[in-house]
């Protein structure tokens, strides 16, 4: 029986199923006490089994989770190209390129509207590399809200944080699916 990544619903119902017939089996009154023995040990050892099925997924997902935190950490380590963050910044801001340090109150919720937009866009075709572009782009957005904040509507401020919001799950499917992929490439 495979575990799959994703969730693991099916094999809560079936533990729930097999705990359900061994109290049933226990507390039959047609069963004979050698009867009910072997249920127990029969379910035992159905738990066991799911135990280390359990216990040897967790260790590959944590194996892939080690290597792709490694592999991002070494990443992140190399500075980015400044000509490259320029050029990233030019495809998600768009008519916001080359401004961000000037964007008004009124003006950053259209920003971060036109950010996530080109990011949902392009997510697919990206590189971990280019994540980290993005995430640097986010970051010099997020730094002028920080300047200008206190001079902003309630309104924008909404609207920016449900942007912000969006982002942060999508790099979290991206985040996941890295370490999916390392879990794959873990010997089984």
């Amino acid at each position: 029986m495979k575990l799959r990544f994703e969730g693991n619903s099916g094999r809560c119902a079936r533990l729930a199923g097999t705990l359900a017939a061994l109290t049933l089996a226990l507390t039959s009154c047609d069963s004979t006490p050698n009867e009910r023995r072997a249920a127990a040990r029969n379910a035992g050892r159905e738990l066991d089994t799911l135990a280390s099925s359990a216990a040897h997924k967790l260790a590959r997902v944590g194996k892939g989770a080690a290597t792709y935190n490694a592999a991002n950490r070494a990443r992140r380590a190399r500075p980015l190209d400044p000509r490259q963050q320029i050029a990233m910044e030019t495809k998600l801001l768009g008519p916001y390129s080359g401004q961000v340090n000037a964007l008004t109150p009124a003006d950053l919720p259209n920003a971060y509207t036109q950010f996530i937009r080109e990011v949902r866009a392009q997510r697919g075709a990206w590189t971990d590399r280019d994540w980290d572009y993005a995430r640097a782009v986010y970051q010099r957005l997020n730094d002028q809200l920080k300047q200008i904040r206190l001079d902003m509507p309630a309104r924008y401020e909404v609207a920016i944080r449900a942007r912000q919001a969006e982002w942060v799950t999508l790099q979290a499917g991206h985040t996941a699916s890295g370490i999916s992929d390392a879990t794959k490439a873990q010997p089984k």
